[in-house]
């Protein structure tokens, strides 16, 4: 193997895996620094417990922006959401399984009603999302009646986030469960690819005959459907309603999706990269904030690493460009060597 080879193929690991790598070197110095603290399986578990629902939602995210879209919507329907699941279990009387149906059904509603906004009365996405996202923050804050929603919930119910799996907590365990999925639809499934033509030409995705507007409405009820997901989760975690948590959530969520796409399969948004820039914005806030960081440490950390993310997504969609743009050139200049030489 010559020395050229074995340099591309450094170049490509480091290039794809740059956020893995950077995430095992932050957990090998933080167990450095702090041996007796870092490295225990309670960090462990603090971490895949707290940042379980940014997992769900920057998954969310990614399932949007795959085609070219975005959803501000998730933050604040996460304040809607469980605050509604908190009210109707200990407001309203309802069995814990039916609000889990009913919060599931208004997820798909909210995502929904983002898809129409979008496609069928052609509002750039960011202003319907936006738009949506401020009326159900101000449908939690007439719900709550701007208080706490606090009363006994049943055990099952605050099992979705207590329950363990061979210590691991079952909200992770979901997460896995769900970007296992989505892996495979956006891989081997139609519906992925489709997703992935109309984020980057949706003339061409028309033209191709793929259904724009019913594979976009789809994406943000997907998303909606996860947003709600996460609603559960939280509520299940925090066991009291209250309509200003929730927008914390949407930073960390559009950083872990956009972050994603500089790994794994640098230039665009895949499932992969978005658990692992999750991962690295825990490592690293957990441990900064174990050395001593102060409360605003995590709003500084995201909206720095929100910036750099978006500066690396942007650098490696055009190199995944220019390399497709020189691999074309390519194949044209071998095609008219070959025919000079026919001729």
């Amino acid at each position: 193997m010559s020395d050229t080879t074995r340099k591309g193929g450094l170049f490509h690991l480091v290039s794809t895996h740059a956020l893995l790598l950077l995430t095992v070197a932050l957990i090998v110095l933080f167990s450095f620094l702090m041996p007796r603290t870092f490295p225990t399986m309670l960090t462990v578990q603090s971490i895949l417990s707290d940042k379980a629902v940014i997992a769900f939602l920057a998954l969310a995210e990614m399932v949007v922006i795959s085609a070219n879209q975005f959803d501000l919507s998730t933050g604040f329907g996460v304040s809607l959401l469980h605050s509604l699941a908190i009210g109707l279990i200990v407001n309203a009387g309802l069995p814990w399984g039916l609000v889990v149906l009913i919060i599931l059904a208004c997820g798909l509603c909210m995502g929904f009603i983002n898809g129409l906004l979008v496609r069928k009365a052609k509002i750039d996405s960011f202003i319907a999302t936006l738009g949506v996202g401020t009326l159900a923050y101000g449908l939690a804050g007439w719900y709550t009646g701007g208080e706490q929603i606090i009363g006994e919930l049943p055990k099952a119910f605050v099992a979705l986030d207590h329950i363990r799996l061979l210590g691991i907590p079952l909200p992770a365990c979901l997460v896995i469960v769900l970007a296992f999925g989505m892996w495979i639809v956006f891989e081997y499934l139609p519906v992925g690819r489709y997703l992935y033509v109309i984020g980057a030409n949706e003339r061409t995705a028309e033209l191709t005959g793929i259904r724009v507007d019913r594979m976009v409405i789809g994406a943000f009820m997907v998303s909606g459907l996860i947003t709600a997901v996460a609603s559960l989760v939280l509520a299940a975690r925090i066991q009291v309603g209250q309509s200003n948590v929730g927008q914390e959530f949407l930073l960390p969520a559009f950083v872990g999706a956009l972050l994603g796409a500089t790994t794994v399969k640098p230039g665009r948004v895949n499932v992969w990269g978005t658990v692992v820039a999750v991962l690295i914005l825990a490592v690293g806030i957990s441990g900064i904030e174990q050395l001593g960081g102060a409360f605003y440490v995590e709003p500084l950390f995201n909206g720095a690493t929100l910036i750099v993310a978006v500066g690396m997504a942007g650098w490696a969609s055009r190199r995944r460009l220019r390399a497709s743009r020189d691999a074309a050139q390519a194949v044209r200049e071998t095609n008219t060597k070959a025919e000079t030489a026919g001729s």
